[in-house]
């Protein structure tokens, strides 16, 4: 795989929110597939679903699909949930998707992966009854779709005990059903295969399955009851036997180099994604939050590694995701890349859960003009980029900031400084400069803010002046 231009996390344009993403390879083009929040939005996935795409062989070029389908094509009213697509064994595009206060599975079909997808129906038993439609039955919630050897998998569910919602159901864990070859009538009823728990202090399933086929092991990637990330399970099976393997990724590091959900590498929230095999190398994709909100989340990647015995190692969360190797050395980054952001510590492993520096946008929805940056860096919060590829020698970075204080600089979490710049005070964007010696090799790049009020970061852009000796 190349890359005609660096690509980061998030990898989309900075203006789309695009959660729940499933990647898809239909020909010689991967698709995401995800809700859409909406950036400002007080409820999850206030938007209409639309489609991405990018040529296999340059994950640079993302383009955009348009609206495949909208809220509004079938009867039930509510926003539209993480949706899964499939190409049926007819060679169409099916499109699976639940809606918010609904405990149904609706279906759209098109002919091509990413063009206007028409409603078709609903997940039903060969009698038209729709599954999860009565009280009492299991909740339907978050499809993910597997066609094996000319069979299809359904799976679905939440183990949420919220009190708060409209549809009483039986909140079970991950459930699995067989669908006739229509792609829509149950072929063997809904059972669990992944059981939930009330309780949020476990790694138990909580709702968002995504399932592959590796080799001779099924895969079902979720997020876990305890805030964590996303886990995955293995089978030999598709409808039995799955064990818990352990965490694959997490945007917040949780689980990795000391983070828990008291000390988060980044602001924490669910999670729901899944995994595609690009040209030899497994990715991971997922998103993080934004806005100082659950609501307007992006689209994130990391490259993963499926040992031989089928397990995978958590992948840490980074600036460069799906560009295949740590960024140059010299160039202007926008600070919304940052995949490490922490407030400050108040004791060893627990951060202030209060005024949490975040990234934000101006403008409105979709405002394609906006600029996209980090508010609220307070005295003690750091921002954290990773990684580069150094070719050492001396450096100049510039910050373009907002605020008043002043910035030190390390090379890794808890680092040394390697620099310190004052800011002075400016309400409008303004840029102070580091200079520093960095060596030759791949490293991390973490301002950490010290001051009494705060500040406000766009970009930085790196400039070598001269070479190591």
């Amino acid at each position: 795989m190349t890359v005609k231009k660096q690509v980061y996390n998030p990898f989309l344009p900075p203006w789309e929110y695009i959660p729940d993403g499933e990647p898809r390879i239909f020909g010689d083009r991967l698709y995401l597939f995800g809700s859409h929040d909406k950036f400002g939005g007080t409820w999850y996935c206030e938007n209409d679903y639309v489609g991405w795409s990018a040529p296999l062989d340059d994950l640079s070029d993302w383009r955009y699909e348009g609206v495949i389908y909208t809220k509004g094509q079938d009867s039930r009213k509510g926003n539209l949930y993480a949706p899964d697509v499939v190409q049926g064994l007819d060679g169409r595009f099916y499109l699976y998707y639940s809606k918010d206060d609904t405990s149904v599975i609706g279906v759209a079909v098109c002919d091509t992966p990413c063009g206007k997808y028409e409603f078709y129906g609903e997940v039903c038993y060969p009698d038209g009854k729709i599954v999860g439609d009565n009280e009492g039955e299991y909740f339907m919630f978050d499809p993910a779709v597997l066609i094996d050897d000319g069979r299809v998998w359904l799976y679905s569910g939440s183990s949420h005990r919220s009190t708060t919602t409209k549809v009483k159901r039986n909140m079970a864990g991950c459930t699995v059903m067989e669908l006739e070859t229509d792609m829509k009538t149950v072929k063997q009823s809904p059972k669990v295969i992944l059981p939930g728990t009330a309780s949020w202090m476990t790694d138990a399933y909580f709702e968002g399955p995504s399932v592959r086929k590796i080799q001779d092991l099924y895969y079902i990637v979720y997020p876990v009851r305890n805030a964590s990330g996303l886990h995955y399970a293995t089978s030999c099976y598709p409808d039995k036997d799955f064990v818990h393997r352990g965490p694959i990724h997490s945007t917040s590091d949780i689980g990795l180099n000391g983070h828990t959900v008291q000390n988060p590498a980044y602001p924490t929230g669910n999670n729901h994604g899944g995994m595609v095999q690009l040209n030899g190398q497994w990715y991971i994709f997922d998103h993080r939050q934004t806005n100082n909100t659950g609501f307007s989340r992006q689209a994130v990647a990391e490259p993963v590694t499926i040992e031989s015995d089928g397990t995978i190692r958590q992948a840490e969360a980074t600036s460069c995701g799906l560009n295949g190797k740590p960024l140059m050395d010299e160039g202007t980054y926008p600070a919304y890349i940052v995949c490490n952001l922490m407030n400050k510590k108040v004791l060893p492993g627990l951060q202030w859960p209060f005024g949490k520096p975040y990234v934000t946008q101006s403008g409105q929805d979709d405002d394609r003009k906006s600029d996209y940056y980090i508010k609220n860096l307070k005295n003690g919060c750091v921002a954290g980029f990773k990684y580069f590829a150094f070719t050492g020698g001396t450096y100049q970075i510039a910050v373009t900031y907002r605020g008043s204080g002043k910035i030190a600089l390390s090379l890794q979490e808890d680092g040394e400084a390697v620099a310190v710049v004052a800011l002075p005070s400016s309400q409008n964007w303004n840029t102070a400069t580091l200079n520093c010696n960095i060596p030759q090799g791949k490293h991390a790049l973490f301002f950490t803010y010290c001051g009494k009020h705060s500040m406000d970061m766009l970009y930085f852009e790196i400039k070598k002046t001269e070479e190591t000796l």
